[in-house]
């Protein structure tokens, strides 16, 4: 079996977007799968790979690309292992409960409750399964934002594998916008959306942040939530403050409690306050309001 091999260099954003447009570019036609991540949020450390299972063949052509020296940068290879992810993640992957709702995979579908909402969500190509902390935090907070405010409509902004917008529609009769910035994380998220019997109610897109005429048909929203990283979510604000109805709840998370004030600090210059944080291994989920009474922090 041929064993894929990935090709990879690590900068600095600067560096690494530059990195990734000459390669993307340079191999639109060879079809190889190109990507970029960031490693350390806090320097703001990038890897940017190439996959291929030509690797002699490949490595040579992305140092014509950069140059000889690549920038200044090492380019470096490692095997990826020829692994079912799939079924690989599933394995000893159990239920979670947060809330009312039950997120499980389709292995455990059996053991549901009677009044369980139960999110089915196998484990695959887009982030949310329950298991994080930001996620399960996430749903514990719509639980307590949808019982006690009763939005009219809601956003899931970086909707992932839709467990959110599903929780959402699974709670509440209302209208939900689940969009994401990644194509197949839309396409997973559409098909969890069909599985989980809350199509009528949820509408999947790809969008970078509001852009998308969908936004705009359906805002201002009642409840907005962004399971993110802290850097988006902080420069979002401006955007979520104009997209938010008049007393509406915006639920935050994929935030470390060493950003949680820095979070808040751009959100209360828009006017939005802090009303309630959850923590759950080392991440929070923040519900803010605007128009609201400031809660202590």
């Amino acid at each position: 079996m041929t064993t894929q091999t990935r090709l990879f260099l690590t900068a600095g954003k600067i560096e690494a977007d530059r990195v990734f447009s000459m390669l993307e570019r340079a191999f639109e036609e060879d079809g190889l799968p190109i990507s970029t991540c960031e490693v350390d949020e806090d320097r703001e450390i990038f890897e940017v790979s190439v996959y291929t299972f030509e690797p002699d063949e490949i490595e040579p052509r992305i140092r014509d690309v950069l140059g000889s020296d690549a920038f200044g940068l090492e380019l470096k290879r490692e095997e990826v292992p020829d692994i079912d992810w799939v079924a690989h993640s599933l394995e000893g992957l159990t239920p979670v409960r947060a809330g009312r709702f039950f997120v499980h995979g389709s292995h455990d579908r059996d053991k549901r409750r009677v009044n369980d909402l139960g999110i089915e969500i196998d484990a695959g190509q887009a982030f949310g399964t329950g298991h994080h902390g930001t996620t399960s935090g996430c749903l514990d907070m719509i639980g307590e934002v949808i019982r006690r405010e009763h939005p009219r409509n809601a956003l899931d902004l970086g909707t992932g594998s839709a467990v959110l917008a599903i929780g959402i529609a699974k709670l509440a009769p209302i209208p939900v916008l689940a969009t994401d910035i990644d194509p197949v994380a839309v396409a997973v998220a559409q098909e969890n959306v069909v599985k989980n019997g809350v199509a009528a109610r949820v509408r999947t897109e790809t969008a970078t942040g509001f852009h998308h005429p969908a936004m705009r048909f359906a805002a201002p929203f009642d409840l907005i939530v962004a399971n993110i990283l802290a850097r988006p979510l902080m420069q979002l604000a401006p955007e979520m403050r104009r997209h938010l109805a008049w007393g509406g709840s915006l639920i935050l998370s994929g935030i470390l409690e060493t950003q949680r004030d820095k979070v808040l600090a751009a959100y209360r210059v828009q006017g939005l306050f802090h009303q309630k944080t959850l923590r759950r291994e080392g991440w929070v989920t923040l519900h803010l309001k605007a128009n609201a009474a400031r809660k202590a922090a």
